[in-house]
């Protein structure tokens, strides 16, 4: 047990509080040891741990690109082991969620998954474009999408398994293009997903719109195809926000890029 940081805490308590001076160390435990760990050493990228949590929350919203400092962070966090946790915590709770319902077997009740960031990976070409660190270069990123080499994201590949075995259809609403179909169905086929209900990709009349706006008014058709969602999951928020969610939604990490 370690003797002398707990005397120092104390000590500074009592200094603090005597002789009717205002107090100086009030109820913050960690100020002994501000931005460390428990053996007193440095945490490398603290501050990039507290941007990550207000991405990951939305409360950091519109933002073009990963701070440059936190380069290192996010590409640690997405090619280590913290990532894959992540990933399972939320699919865990999806498949929960989804076992524990009385579904009628009718085949209206239906997943949507995104896509980039959701069933597939980019990692590959982010890690050679700093991990978000750059600005978006459309023009690189579609060459990267033709490749049609996208691994999968392995945890969300045994949700879809799952609710598949449960009866559930999966619906796939992206915001690729309509002429990339071709190399996306290739794409998911390659790697497992080989089944859905309906792939949707953002077509040219969504021009100018946000994905909050045109994955709104997707899922809305659905319903009003007679479609149930009873699920929804997406790296982005505008993935699970607007109209027509569904009865759940599913937030998967991704701190690499935001769309609105």
């Amino acid at each position: 047990m370690e003797i002398l940081p707990i005397l120092v805490f104390f000590l500074a308590t009592v200094v603090s509080t005597t002789q009717g001076h205002e107090p100086l160390v009030t109820h913050h435990i960690h100020l002994l040891r501000p931005k460390s760990g428990a053996g007193g050493d440095s945490v490398p990228g603290v501050s990039c741990l507290s941007w990550r949590l207000g991405v990951e929350t939305n409360n950091i919203i519109n933002w073009k690109t990963v701070p440059a400092e936190c380069e290192s962070y996010v590409g640690h966090y997405l090619l280590g082991h913290q990532y894959r946790k992540d990933s399972k915590v939320v699919t865990k709770e999806a498949w929960l969620y989804a076992k524990s319902l009385n579904l009628t077997n009718d085949g209206k009740n239906v997943w949507v998954f995104d896509i980039d960031e959701t069933t597939l990976s980019n990692l590959p070409y982010y890690a050679d474009h700093g991990f978000g660190t750059e600005l978006y270069n459309s023009t690189a990123f579609n060459t990267w999408v033709l490749e049609g080499t996208a691994p999968v994201l392995p945890e969300s590949l045994k949700l879809y398994k799952k609710l598949l075995k449960l009866g559930v259809k999966v619906v796939f609403i992206t915001g690729r293009g309509e002429d990339q179909r071709n190399v996306t169905t290739s794409n998911l086929k390659n790697v497992g997903y080989h089944t859905w209900e309906k792939l949707v990709l953002k077509g040219s009349t969504y021009s100018g719109n946000t994905s909050y706006v045109y994955k709104s008014t997707e899922r809305t058709k659905l319903v009003k195809n007679g479609f149930r969602i009873i699920g929804n999951i997406g790296d982005q928020w505008s993935d699970i926000l607007g109209t027509n969610v569904g009865n759940r939604t599913f937030k998967l990490p991704d701190p690499m890029y935001y769309i609105s």
